[in-house]
């Protein structure tokens, strides 16, 4: 039982280790804005322009394309998707996402 409990417990905390998310650098800016991961995401909070959410009949591809679409119309470098979800009505898709802008340099202050 003492052999059974510990091995739980290293299973458990070595399955912490997983979600721990490593922060990387996001792709360089293009014309249009691109999707990035919750990695590269952490790096680009200072750039945060806004949330944007979409419900959309068709399908999950449908939810985000929309998503691409209007996080290219207020301008934004990069979005994250967040959530993706089937409403109550079969065939309707929600979607939420985090904007961002380009990422900034801090100017030297004179």
């Amino acid at each position: 039982m003492c052999r059974l409990l510990t091995l739980l417990f290293i299973l458990l905390t070595a399955g912490c280790s997983q979600l721990e998310t490593r922060p990387e650098p996001p792709p360089p800016p293009t014309s249009r804005a691109q999707e990035v991961t919750r990695a590269q995401s952490q790096s680009l909070s200072q750039s945060r322009l806004g949330t944007v959410s979409v419900s959309e009949h068709g399908s999950p591809d449908d939810a985000e394309r929309a998503i691409a679409a209007k996080a290219n119309a207020a301008g934004a470098a990069y979005y994250y998707i967040q959530l993706v979800s089937e409403t109550v009505m079969p065939g309707l898709w929600y979607s939420s996402a985090i904007l961002y802008g380009p990422l900034t340099t801090a100017s030297p202050q004179q």
